[in-house]
C-alpha cells in the first residue's frame, strides 16, 4: 500500500505554519482535539455558502442538505463498520451520551447496577451516575491499577452480577494511551445480559474501529479529534430500536436514527466530519471501498506514530528527573504519553515548553481525574504529549531535549 509521507500530510494543515520562538509550532495536543486540515474547513465554508437549509423540504437547498446528511450517515458507516442507520449525530460525545442515559434510565429502576471504571473521562462517568439519583441505579467504579495504568480486571470481573444492567467503558485512555481489552469486557456483558457502552473518543484517533468485532451496543466518538469540528457521533446498534424510548419533542421521528437527536443538527459540523473522514481515507493511493482504503491508512499511521512514542519513550526516560506513566512502548498502545517532572507543576512544564520550545502540550487531569488521583498526582497534575497524522521525528526530538533543559 502506498499512504502519502508525513511532510506531504503536513501540506494540508495550515496551522503547521504558525512561527512562534523561532520555531514552527509542534502541536502535542491532539488527544484534546487535533487540527483541522483545509479541506475540512472548506466542506465547513461550502455547506453554509452554497447549500444552508433545515431539512425534508421539497426545495433544492433543503434536498441537498438532505442528501449530505445522508452521505454523512454513510461515510460514518464505514468509519465504524456499521450501517447508516446506526449513526446518531449530535453536540458532542457528552451530550449524546446524557441523553443516552437517560433513555435507557427509563428501562431501569432501584436495585440495577452499572459499572464505570476509574480511568474514564467524567463524560463516561457522569451521565451514568446522574441514575443513582434519578432513578435509584448502584454504580460500582472499577479501579486503575497505578503501576501500570491498566484497569483491574479481577474487581471488574467480580463486580458482574444478574443485576449489572451496562459496562461503561473507554476504549483507550486519554491521559496515559493504555487501550483496554474490548473484547473481554464484551464477553463479560453477553455473559450477564448486561448492555455495553464503549467511550472510543480518543481510541477512534489512532485505530480502525469496528463495533461487530466488538460486539459493543452503543460507541460514542467526536470528531475534532480526528481533524473535524466539534461534532460527536453515536453508534447505536439497530436492533435495539423496540427497546428505547427516548425523550423527545412530540414532532420528532420516533424511529433511530433520528429519535435520539434533538432539534436541528449542527448540518455545517456533520459535513466537516465527514470530511475528516474522507481526507484520512483519500490518504492511501490504492482502490478498494472506503472502509478497506480506511483500514490501510489506519494501518501505517500506526507504524509510523508507534516509532515515534517509541523514540519520545525512550528519549524521556533517560532523563533522571522525570517521570513516565502508563503502558510502555512495547504494549499495544495509543501514542500518548502522560509524564511529569519533579519538583514543576505540570502546567509550568506545558507554558514553558510552548514560550521556550513552541511546543503545544495539555496538562491537568484531561477530565479524568480519576486517573490523577489512583497515581496520587491531582495537585501537580500530568504533562500530555500525543501524536498525530502531521507529527513528525523533528518535533518529537524537540520535545525529548527541552524536557531534558527543564529537568535538568
Amino acid at each position: 500500500m502506498s499512504v502519502i509521507s508525513t511532510e506531504e500530510i503536513r501540506t494540508h494543515f495550515p496551522a503547521l505554519q504558525r512561527m512562534q520562538s523561532g520555531y514552527s509550532v509542534g502541536y502535542f495536543d491532539g488527544p484534546g482535539g487535533t487540527q483541522v486540515p483545509v479541506g475540512v474547513a472548506q466542506a465547513v465554508s461550502e455547506y453554509l455558502l452554497s447549500h444552508n437549509a433545515n431539512t425534508d423540504w421539497r426545495y433544492p437547498t433543503s434536498e441537498e442538505t438532505d442528501e449530505l446528511l445522508q452521505q454523512a450517515r454513510q461515510i460514518f458507516a464505514d468509519f465504524l463498520g456499521c450501517c447508516s442507520r446506526e449513526i446518531v449525530f449530535g453536540n458532542n460525545m457528552t451530550t449524546l451520551t446524557f441523553h443516552l442515559s437517560r433513555t435507557l434510565g427509563r428501562l431501569w429502576g432501584p436495585g440495577d447496577e452499572i459499572i464505570v471504571t476509574q480511568m474514564d473521562h467524567q463524560a463516561n462517568q457522569a451521565p451514568w451516575r446522574s441514575l443513582e439519583s434519578e432513578r435509584g441505579l448502584k454504580v460500582h467504579t472499577v479501579p486503575m491499577l497505578p503501576e501500570n495504568g491498566t484497569l483491574d480486571w479481577d474487581v471488574l470481573t467480580k463486580l458482574f452480577s444478574k443485576r449489572t444492567r451496562l459496562l461503561a467503558i473507554g476504549g483507550a485512555s486519554n491521559s496515559l494511551g493504555t487501550v483496554n481489552d474490548l473484547n473481554k469486557a464484551a464477553h463479560l456483558c453477553r455473559s450477564f445480559g448486561a448492555y455495553f457502552f464503549v467511550d472510543a473518543v480518543h481510541m477512534a484517533s489512532h485505530m480502525l474501529i469496528d463495533v461487530a468485532e466488538i460486539d459493543c451496543d452503543f460507541l460514542a466518538c467526536s470528531a475534532y479529534k480526528f481533524y473535524g469540528p466539534h461534532v460527536g457521533i453515536l453508534f447505536v446498534r439497530k436492533d435495539l430500536e423496540e427497546f428505547l424510548s427516548p425523550p423527545r419533542l412530540p414532532c420528532a421521528k420516533d424511529y433511530l436514527p433520528e429519535s435520539l437527536e434533538t432539534g436541528t443538527l449542527n448540518h455545517e459540523g456533520i459535513v466537516g466530519a465527514s470530511a475528516a473522514v474522507e481526507f484520512l481515507s483519500k490518504m492511501v493511493g490504492t482502490d478498494g471501498s472506503r472502509r478497506e482504503r480506511l483500514a490501510d491508512v489506519f494501518e501505517v499511521l500506526h507504524e509510523r506514530n508507534h516509532r515515534l512514542v517509541s523514540l519520545l519513550w525512550k528519549g524521556l526516560k533517560e532523563q533522571g528527573h522525570v517521570q513516565l506513566y502508563g503502558p510502555g512502548p512495547e504494549q499495544f498502545r495509543t501514542p500518548t504519553i502522560g509524564f511529569t517532572i519533579e519538583g514543576m507543576d505540570s502546567a509550568d512544564v506545558a507554558e514553558q515548553l510552548a514560550d521556550g520550545s513552541a511546543l503545544f502540550l495539555s496538562h491537568g487531569d484531561f477530565y479524568a481525574s480519576g486517573v490523577t488521583e489512583a497515581l496520587g498526582i491531582e495537585q501537580q497534575g500530568l504533562v500530555r504529549a500525543g501524536c498525530a497524522c502531521y507529527t513528525n521525528q523533528e518535533e518529537v526530538e524537540r520535545l525529548i531535549m527541552s524536557v531534558a533543559d527543564l529537568s535538568n
